[in-house]
């Protein structure tokens, strides 16, 4: 039986189960997303076993394009008076929707407001930790989070004489493995990597409990500034460019377009998102492994625990309170452990609450597909300290190519790392003195 017919089968047994019964005029709650082909099929297929389970309120789901193109649609349409209830917006868009005072109607006070039950203590910490305030009250809720992992093949492992079923866990490690295999002929390349500054840069200071930014990486004001080059993140830089020239390391790309690398087996090990599995699946035809990311064990604090990348949904002002608790009843359902598992199990995103990741624990997903639970280990690993719940910065998607063209320099041995972070960290802060100035 497939997922959808589950929760279909699920929806009906359970609108039974409640009495629904003579047919009513239903509300409806429209929802802007941003998730095409596939993913976009099991959206909608989440918000069919919604509708079947109850006959009050109906949930339409609407594809605006992608991240960008929903976000400014939304707000475009808030100004025009013909917003959505919800909107899928992006993790590093968390800011500006924050900044858009009288937009939003925050998922706390929304569930409070509609009587609908909440515990947010049943939400992965380091989930929800994104979407709250300095409080701990939810802003947005988790939809689909990701976490980058490291992937490494196991043929390239035992072809260099390497154990496959142990793979580096440190940095030093990683680069005498590296070596190892490229010596052996094994592969080409040691390791690339996919969302270079996600990876790199943010994930490294939250893995090493370093700030990314002050005011605990933008959670406390928009008076931050930017702090990844620091004396760590410059040598871990440094590092990966000294690797450039011998092969340890291969740039690819700055989103995932380093994967043909791995997938041809040029490169032995590949570090992106822990959704990023069913594609590593369907395009290898080696045995491969899924580990947590590497660190520098001189690193007083690491490994901590890493940050989330993907989307989050946003409720906006303006609409009845009908409507609302329509959102609300269908924020309950969507965090549900059947349809969060299914989620989880069909896409290779984080469940977001701790029933989701048991009940796949039960269902024996894990045992049959090694691996799939690194992302959420990686996440628990520890408590979530103002170095690792998030970053809450102004402009950031500019920001991050800017990072991008920085590290492009680096890699190409234009500037040092010192140099190339120096440079970003300086672009950047211009860019959120800017955003602060328009926000306050």
């Amino acid at each position: 039986m497939s997922q959808k017919t589950k929760l279909l089968a699920a929806a009906g047994i359970a609108a039974l189960l409640s009495g629904a019964g003579a047919a009513q005029a239903q509300t409806e709650v429209q929802w802007w997303h941003a998730m095409g082909g596939e993913l976009g099929e099991r959206l909608t297929e989440i918000t069919d076993g919604f509708n079947a389970s109850q006959d009050a309120y109906v949930v339409t789901p609407v594809y605006k394009g992608n991240y960008t193109e929903t976000m400014t649609a939304a707000i475009a349409a808030f100004r025009a008076g013909e917003q959505p209830h919800i909107v899928q917006v992006f993790e590093v868009g968390t800011a500006t929707m924050m900044a858009a005072e009288g937009a939003i109607y925050p998922v706390y006070q929304l569930m409070a407001d509609a009587g609908v039950a909440f515990d947010p203590d049943a939400f992965l910490d380091s989930v929800v930790g994104y979407y709250t305030t300095p409080e701990g009250d939810m802003l947005s809720m988790p939809f689909n989070s990701s976490t980058p992992v490291m992937y490494y093949n196991k043929e390239i492992f035992a072809a260099a004489g390497l154990d496959p079923e142990s793979p580096p866990a440190t940095w030093p490690e990683l680069e005498e493995a590296a070596r190892a295999i490229i010596s052996a002929g094994s592969a080409t390349c040691g390791f690339t990597t996919g969302w270079q500054s996600w990876v790199q840069l943010e994930n490294f200071s939250a893995w090493h409990d370093v700030p990314f930014a002050t005011m605990a990486n933008g959670f406390e004001g928009l008076g931050t500034e930017l702090a990844f080059n620091s004396d760590l993140h410059v040598a871990h830089i440094g590092a990966m460019q000294a690797w450039a020239e011998d092969g340890v390391f291969e740039y690819g790309g700055r989103r995932s377009d380093s994967a043909p690398l791995f997938y041809t087996g040029e490169c032995a090990m590949y570090m992106n998102s822990s959704a990023a599995y069913a594609g590593v699946k369907a395009n290898t035809e080696f045995d491969f492994g899924v580990a947590m990311l590497p660190y520098w064990p001189e690193a007083e604090g690491a490994p901590q625990n890493t940050i989330i990348g993907g989307a989050t949904l946003w409720v906006l002002q303006g609409k009845e309170a009908e409507e609302y608790k329509g959102v609300a009843e269908f924020f309950n359902y969507l965090s549900s452990p059947e349809v969060q598992a299914a989620w989880h199990q069909d896409t290779g995103y984080l469940p977001i609450t701790y029933a989701a990741w048991e009940l796949s624990q039960e269902q024996g997903f894990y045992a049959e597909n090694p691996g799939t639970d690194t992302s959420i280990k990686q996440m628990t690993l520890n408590e979530p300290t103002p170095n690792s719940k998030g970053l809450r910065l102004g402009s950031f998607v500019q920001i991050r190519d800017i990072i991008n063209e920085e590290l492009e320099r680096i890699w190409a041995g234009e500037v040092s790392a010192q140099e190339g972070l120096d440079t970003a960290v300086e672009r950047g802060n211009d860019l959120l003195r800017q955003f602060e100035a328009d926000n306050s």
